[in-house]
């Protein structure tokens, strides 16, 4: 498989993260305060995303294993995301037009289950279109995409909501979202099917794992949703945090900001972090990785200007780039061979439940600002627990093994 089509299968995910990265930390917060009660921005925040995460948990996978069992003429997954495309700009534009919370929440949901209904099958076209050998080339194709939608998604939308344009916001994230979507829909060549459906996998199979067998790997995943949780924790609050405690004059556009710090040495460390663990081994730069986001979100507790809180989003970002690639592999190593698909499926609800729990710190900090109002301790104590929940994930690390005998086949049927 040539680079270019490696690049324009994955261009679709560029688009995604655009969105998601635009919406989650910088457009939704701004649009909030117009909608809710000051002193309880924070809740609504944290609630409103945590279900609107929990939702996105149930429907990628299912669509995703939906998408394994029905064949059409255009293949099996384009025809899903188109689907989920369509949707998701219909509801961008609706988005762009509420006129209440209501309206908001409703429009949020909507939005969670259409993207995923599109990102479940989308996910499916590496391990079928990609030879083995290529994967891993792929893989890095697809997280560098990722990437880049979170420096650039940063850096616009930062600057959009900074000026009062919402409504142009929404506009721009449609658009890359569809110009991306398009890249990979008309580019990537699925194989036609008769479209006729197989057989659909039971919900308790999709969900369904023995975790007991694969203790390392359990343990690795309990650490990476710990790490995961305390830096989700930070980011989905940067926005009021700036704004109340650094009293910022733009505060959209300085959450845009620290998001890129954060942003652009993850991606430039996404790829030599993990050829250094193939050398240096996992436990080692995981431990490293973890070290340095501990280090950076506590001293967010003392930052007061936002100079300090850019310099140390930068510490945050540099661990967390090095955390991605090196875990990732580390997961790869410890999963059982033959059912890779699904195991790695559970990496990836490990890191939406830590996304959905991170959400649950709003309410703490609405109530710890209550206690002494204008002090805005609430923020501090949530970036203290968040750098104590990375620390315990990362000393989890501590017990997990190299390499683990995962690669076993499925156990014999017993007489």
């Amino acid at each position: 498989m040539r680079i270019r089509t490696h690049v324009t299968m994955n261009v679709y995910w560029f688009g995604l993260s655009f969105m998601w990265n635009a919406l989650h930390p910088i457009v939704l917060p701004a649009l909030l305060l117009n909608f809710v009660p000051e002193a309880l921005k924070n809740t609504y925040l944290g609630v409103m995303t945590f279900i609107g995460l929990i939702l996105a948990m149930i429907i990628q996978p299912l669509s995703g294993a939906l998408s394994d069992s029905i064949h059409t003429r255009w293949g099996r997954r384009r025809p899903w995301m188109l689907g989920g495309v369509l949707l998701d700009l219909a509801i961008l534009t609706g988005m762009a037009l509420v006129g209440g919370f209501p309206g908001l929440l409703a429009a949020y949901l909507l939005l969670q289950f259409a993207s995923n209904c599109a990102h479940g099958p989308a996910q499916g076209l590496i391990p079928d279109l990609v030879p083995e050998e290529q994967r891993g080339l792929a893989s890095g194709v697809k997280n560098l995409f990722d990437m880049l939608g979170l420096v650039v998604a940063s850096l616009v939308a930062g600057q959009l909501m900074g000026d009062g344009n919402a409504v142009l916001a929404f506009f721009v994230i449609g658009a890359v979202l569809a110009a991306s979507a398009a890249v990979t829909l008309l580019t990537t060549k699925e194989q036609r099917g008769p479209g006729a459906a197989s057989e659909t996998p039971g919900f308790r199979t999709i969900f369904r794992a023995d975790l007991r067998r694969y203790p390392d790997y359990a343990r690795l995943l309990v650490s990476r949703l710990l790490i995961l949780l305390g830096i989700y924790a930070v980011q989905s609050f940067a926005q009021y945090f700036i704004r109340d405690v650094l009293a910022a004059p733009n505060p959209a556009e300085v959450t845009g900001n620290l998001l890129a710090a954060i942003g652009l040495p993850l991606t430039l460390l996404v790829f030599p972090a993990g050829l250094l663990s193939d050398r240096f081994g996992r436990r080692r730069l995981n431990l490293l990785a973890g070290a340095v986001i501990t280090l950076g979100i506590f001293l967010l507790t003392f930052a007061h200007d936002v100079t300090a809180v850019l310099v140390f989003g930068a510490l945050i970002g540099i661990g967390t780039g090095i955390f991605v690639s090196v875990n990732w592999a580390w997961a790869t190593d410890l999963i059982p061979q033959h059912e890779a698909g699904k195991y790695l499926g559970l990496s990836n609800l490990a890191t939406a439940g830590a996304s959905a729990a991170a959400r649950l710190g709003g309410p703490l900090i609405d109530g710890i600002n209550a206690l002494r109002p204008g002090a805005y301790l609430g923020y501090p104590v949530l970036f203290l627990i968040s750098a104590a929940v990375v620390l315990v994930g990362t000393l989890l690390v501590l017990r997990v093994r190299e390499t683990a005998a995962a690669a076993c086949p499925p156990e014999s049927p017993r007489r």
